[in-house]
C-alpha cells in the first residue's frame, strides 16, 4: 500500500462504493429481491466510499494524524472571495451556456417531468449533494489529485482523476429509474473529464482548500436539476471549452 497509495485508494473507493450500488442496480432490473429498508444503508456506501478509502490509505501510509490532515481542507475557508464566488457562479453560467447551445443546435436534452421540476426535487438534490459530494472530494481532490500532481503534473493528474471519477459513476447508468440511466455515457464522460480541469484549477488556486471545490460540486449537481433542457453533449462542449481556456490562459500557479 505504501508503494502504490493512489492505486490502493481507487481500488478501495470502487469496492466500497460499488458494494452499495451494484445490489441496487440488480434490484432495479429484477435480478434480486431487496427489502426496502436495505436501500438506504446501501446508498451510504457510495456516499462515503471515496472518503473512507482515502482515510484508510492515508492512515496506513502517512501514520497518525493523517486522517485529520486529510479532512482539514474541507473547512479551510481563508481562500479569497474570488475563488468562492467562482465556485458559486460558474456552475450556473456553464449550465446556461449549455442550455443556449442546446437550443441553438437543436440537441436532444433529458426529459423533464410533466409540470416541470418541483421545488422539493431541487431541495432533495441539494440535500443529497451536501451529504455526499464533500466526501467525494476528500477522495478525488483531497487524496488522489495532490499525489498524482507531485509525480506527473497537473494536466496528467487531472486526466487520471477525471477518467476514474467518470468510471466510478458507471453503475448509475445501469440503474433503472435513476436519471443518470437516461443519459449517454460517452459524452457525459467527456464532460466529466473536461470539468475536472476546473476542479483542479479551483483546488490549486485556492491553496488546496476543498471548500470551493465542494461548493462547485454541490452547486453543479443542484443547479443541474433546477436548470432543465440542457443536453449532455452541450455541457461536454461547454466544459471542454472552459478547460481549454484554463489550460491556455489560466494562472500558472492554479493549473500548473
Amino acid at each position: 500500500m505504501r508503494k502504490h497509495p493512489v492505486g490502493w485508494f481507487y481500488a478501495l473507493a470502487f469496492a466500497i462504493s460499488w458494494a452499495g450500488w451494484v445490489p441496487i442496480v440488480a434490484y432495479s432490473r429484477g435480478a434480486i429481491s431487496l427489502p426496502g429498508p436495505a436501500v438506504f444503508p446501501l446508498l451510504l456506501l457510495p456516499a462515503a466510499g471515496p472518503a473512507l478509502a482515502a482515510a484508510v490509505v492515508a492512515r496506513r501510509v502517512d501514520g497518525e494524524g493523517a486522517v485529520d490532515r486529510l479532512l482539514r481542507p474541507l473547512v479551510e475557508w481563508r481562500v479569497g472571495a474570488p475563488w468562492l464566488a467562482v465556485a458559486c457562479l460558474l456552475p450556473a453560467l456553464a449550465l446556461l451556456a449549455g442550455k443556449a447551445l442546446t437550443d441553438v443546435a437543436g440537441l436532444e436534452a433529458p426529459r423533464v417531468p410533466a409540470g416541470g421540476v418541483a421545488a422539493a426535487t431541487v431541495v432533495g438534490a441539494l440535500v443529497t449533494s451536501l451529504l455526499s459530494n464533500p466526501w467525494e472530494e476528500v477522495g478525488w481532490r483531497g487524496f488522489a489529485l495532490p499525489r498524482l500532481q507531485e509525480r506527473h503534473g497537473a494536466l496528467v493528474a487531472t486526466l487520471v482523476v477525471g477518467v476514474m471519477w467518470g468510471l466510478w459513476h458507471l453503475p448509475l447508468f445501469f440503474w433503472v429509474g435513476n436519471p443518470m440511466s437516461e443519459r449517454p455515457f460517452l459524452p457525459w464522460s467527456v464532460g466529466t473529464v473536461a470539468v475536472s480541469f476546473v476542479y483542479t484549477w479551483l483546488y490549486n488556486g485556492a491553496k488546496r482548500s476543498l471548500l470551493p471545490v465542494t461548493i462547485f460540486h454541490v452547486a453543479g449537481n443542484t443547479l443541474g436539476v433546477a436548470i432543465t433542457g440542457v443536453s449532455v453533449a452541450a455541457m461536454a462542449v461547454v466544459h471542454a471549452a472552459v478547460a481549454t481556456a484554463l489550460i491556455a490562459f489560466g494562472r500558472r500557479d492554479a493549473l500548473r
